[in-house]
């Protein structure tokens, strides 16, 4: 080798270690390569370029020219004026060099070969270290993605944030299109519950995996499926599977219970998930799924604690206060019945009336406090407290609710929602009257009709003052409204609305 060629030799084999990102690496070697044999072409090509993750940006090219035509391992010779050199990455075959235009079209030597030779030997070295540390960074990138995961669900949010959580975070560590959790169905399939994309996820939530799908019985299982163009797969049966091409679906399985499916679709043509991609995303479903599971049992202990407590309070409640009260109206009531003015009766009767009002009011207070707390109410009463609690917000102070008869059990669901609406459309007229400090709701299901049929009779009263045309309603049949004078402490505007039963 000649003395002159060693310098140059020595600086680009020293070159094509300094960098340790893939790509570059690469480049360097390519570029060395020409400047070597003085080339005036040269191209990389790889065996497998999805090992990399390298589709699409190969075959690289020295900046001197065109590049070569990439050719397999094992094809014919180079034809006479070029020159190829295999690159191996400890015992794997990575890819060839190629060479080609001579400075006068002058053959390359034995020694142009052997520089070559050496050069591609270091490559080999720089390509191990470069994949060697880009497993690390992604490593690295997913191990901090399930630790951020597992954080933000165990320090609180509904099921349905968690999962959104999971989604966002696994399609920003993938590089993916879309972050999708799919769920079971009830009849066997599974079902689209989460979808994170830069688009508006609209249209994929609630796309469906029909029972019966080779892929399901896998995912099912617990197993992962990986898929190299969802848009063309036989497997994929979703209406939104030609947006995609690449796609990984990882089971979300812990202790034994398969919470739902991860998917991580690229979009169509994007470069395939490499081996270890795919690993570390195996990995960060267990590790979202374990932590799942533990936020699902961190909110099942503390909505637990929650209503114990609520529990204890309405116990309280009941054992002190309602029996308090309602021993000093028997004594009121007593004291009523021996009372011989006129003046001291009616003062007994609407205190006795107002221990009356106060007892009702705190039996809805305890019925409130045994409702589930994060979850939305199932009964007509406790739709009716959730109504009064939310005119909270625009009265400055909540309303008092008082409920007569088995209001759960006899109020139908069509006429439960007409009454619901009433109420609505009265409360946010109520927030809009001048000086109401008070409104009394009472739900009444032992009214009756003047025709003598059951009926159920809302009544909502405030003190506040009477504007004509305020009080108003009666929609759909056998509705009716009307303003009358308040009672019970309420001397402003009465609104009524009575149904059948």
């Amino acid at each position: 080798m000649a003395g002159t060629r060693l310098p140059p030799l020595l600086e680009a084999v020293l070159g094509v270690g300094t960098d340790l990102e893939l790509r570059t690496t690469l480049q360097h070697i390519v570029d060395s390569a020409a400047e070597l044999t003085g080339a005036r072409h040269a191209a990389l090509d790889t065996v497998d370029p999805g090992r990399d993750g390298l589709t699409g940006i190969l075959p690289l090219t020295s900046p001197a020219g065109t590049p070569l035509r990439a050719r397999p391992p094992g094809a014919v010779p180079p034809r006479p004026g070029t020159l190829r050199v295999p690159i191996h990455v400890r015992d794997e075959h990575f890819g060839d060099l190629h060479l080609a235009g001579k400075p006068h079209e002058a053959p390359f030597t034995a020694e142009d070969e052997q520089l070559l030779h050496v050069l591609a030997t270091q490559a080999g070295v720089a390509i191990g270290n470069a994949r060697l540390y880009e497993a690390a960074r992604q490593r690295e990138r997913w191990i901090e993605g399930a630790a951020a995961v597992t954080t933000a669900l165990l320090t609180g949010g509904s099921a349905a944030d968690a999962l959104t959580t999971v989604a966002e975070r696994a399609r920003m560590l993938a590089d993916a299109a879309a972050g999708v959790i799919l769920q079971r169905t009830d009849e066997g399939g599974m079902e689209i519950v989460t979808a994170s994309t830069h688009e508006d996820p609209g249209d994929i939530v609630g796309a469906t995996i029909q029972p019966g799908s080779p892929v399901l019985e896998q995912l099912l299982g617990g197993e992962p499926v990986f898929i190299d163009d969802s848009a063309t797969d036989p497997r994929m049966t979703t209406h939104v599977r030609h947006r995609f091409g690449p796609s990984m679906m990882l089971p979300l399985e812990a202790d034994g219970r398969l919470i739902g499916t991860l998917a991580l679709p690229r979009r169509r043509g994007g470069r395939p998930y490499t081996a270890v991609e795919r690993l570390l995303a195996c990995q960060f479903a267990y590790q979202a799924a374990v932590a799942l599971v533990l936020a699902d049992a961190q909110h099942s202990r503390e909505r637990l604690a929650v209503c114990e407590d609520r529990d204890r309070i309405a116990r309280d409640l009941h054992d002190l206060v309602v029996q308090r009260l309602f021993a000093t109206g028997m004594m009121l009531e007593s004291t009523q019945r021996r009372s011989a003015g006129d003046e001291v009766r009616s003062i007994l009767s609407r205190a006795v009336d107002e221990l009356r009002s106060t007892v009702q009011e705190v039996r809805t207070a305890i019925f409130a406090l045994q409702q589930p707390p994060a979850e939305a109410p199932a009964t007509f009463r406790g739709k009716v407290l959730r109504e009064t609690a939310g005119a909270a917000a625009l009265l400055g102070f909540r309303p008092s609710t008082r409920f007569t008869g088995a209001v759960d059990s006899r109020v139908p669901d069509q006429v439960a929602a007409r009454l619901l609406a009433a109420l609505r459309r009265a409360l946010a007229t109520a927030s809009r009257r001048p000086g109401v400090t008070r409104v009394e709701v009472t739900v009444d299901v032992t009214a009756g009709l003047p025709d003598g049929r059951d009926a159920v009779r809302l009544t909502v009263r405030d003190d506040g003052t009477a504007q004509d045309g305020t009080a108003q309603d009666g929609s759909g049949q056998d509705g009716d409204g009307q303003d009358g004078s308040g009672q019970d402490g309420c001397a402003g505007t009465t609104v009524t609305w009575q149904a059948p039963l």
